[in-house]
C-alpha cells in the first residue's frame, strides 16, 4: 500500500469543513475519524439506513457497467483490460460491487483510510471476491499518471474530500478521453412531504443511533452537516462542466436522499 499523501494546506474552493476545525487539519481530523469507527461502519450503515444504501451502491455500480460499455469510441485498446478505480472506498462495498458487474475490469479500490482498506480487504477474502487491488492513497493527489484510467466511481466519499473542484479537476486528470466518472452522494431530500421527518431524524435521531452502534457520535454529527454544505445536484453538475466533463446526468434516489452524478470526458481532450 502506499502511504498517505496530504492535500495542500490552502483550499480555496469548498469542500469538507468539521466543524470547529482548521480547514488545514479537515483531512487529517476526517481520516481518523473514520479510522475509529472503522470496525463498525459496515454495521452502522446497514442499519441506519434500513440497507438501502446496499440499492443505491448497485444502482451506481450497474449505471457504470453500462456507461463504461456504451458504444461509444473505445476508451483503451479492445484487448486491454479497462482500469477502473473505486476513490474513497471505505471499506470496499462499491469496490466489490464493481468487481461483481465488471467483465475483466481492473478494479482499483482506494482510500486514506488504513483501517477501512484492511477492513475491505478482509472483506473480499471472506466472500472470496479475489481481483480487486487495494491502494492507500489521497484522493486528491493519486500516484497514476495522466489518462491512466477508464472509469472513476467514489459512494459517499466526495463530500469528505478537503477541496470539490480540485477533486475533480484531478479525477479529469486520470481519466482517458471517453472516460467515465460515477459520484453517488448523500442529498437532502427533493420530496417536499419527506424534508421534514428526514431533517428531524437526520439532525436528531442519527447522531445518538450512530454513537451507540459505533461508539463515536462525532461521525454522525459531521455527517448531517456535511450534508447541508454540499453543493446540490445542478451546483455539482455545473462544477463538473466547468471541469471539462460532458453528458452531465444526475439521477435521485428513495426521494433525493441519495443522487447519483454521472458524465464523460469528450473523446477530444
Amino acid at each position: 500500500m502506499l502511504s498517505t499523501i496530504e492535500p495542500s494546506a490552502a483550499s480555496p474552493a469548498p469542500g469538507t469543513r468539521p466543524e470547529g476545525v482548521p480547514a488545514a487539519d479537515a483531512p487529517r481530523y476526517v481520516r481518523a475519524m473514520f479510522g475509529r469507527i472503522a470496525s463498525r461502519y459496515d454495521r452502522a450503515n446497514h442499519w441506519l439506513s434500513l440497507s438501502v444504501d446496499r440499492y443505491w451502491r448497485w444502482r451506481a455500480a450497474r449505471s457504470l457497467e453500462r456507461l463504461l460499455e456504451s458504444p461509444a469510441p473505445p476508451v483503451r485498446p479492445l484487448e486491454r483490460r479497462r482500469r477502473v478505480l473505486d476513490l474513497c472506498c471505505g471499506t470496499g462495498d462499491l469496490t466489490l460491487a464493481l468487481l461483481a458487474r465488471g467483465r475483466g475490469w481492473e478494479v482499483i479500490g482506494s482510500d486514506f483510510t488504513h483501517e477501512m482498506l484492511l477492513l475491505a480487504r478482509a472483506k473480499a477474502d471472506q466472500r472470496r471476491q479475489s481481483g480487486a487491488r487495494w491502494l492507500e492513497a489521497d484522493a486528491m493527489r493519486l500516484p497514476f499518471a495522466d489518462f491512466s484510467a477508464d472509469a472513476i466511481a467514489t459512494a459517499f466519499g466526495f463530500r469528505n474530500l478537503a477541496d470539490y473542484r480540485a477533486a475533480l479537476a484531478e479525477f479529469f486528470r486520470l481519466l482517458r478521453p471517453g472516460g467515465v466518472l460515477a459520484i453517488l452522494e448523500f442529498s437532502e431530500p427533493s420530496l417536499p412531504l419527506l424534508g421534514p421527518l428526514y431533517a428531524w431524524y437526520f439532525h436528531r435521531i442519527l447522531p445518538a443511533l450512530g454513537g451507540w452502534i459505533t461508539g463515536s457520535a462525532d461521525p454522525y454529527r459531521y455527517l448531517p452537516n456535511s450534508v447541508t454544505r454540499f453543493p446540490t445536484p445542478p451546483q455539482l453538475a455545473a462544477w463538473l462542466e466547468q471541469a471539462g466533463f460532458a453528458g452531465i446526468r444526475f439521477q435521485r434516489f428513495t426521494g433525493g436522499i441519495a443522487v447519483l452524478h454521472t458524465a464523460r470526458k469528450p473523446v477530444s481532450s
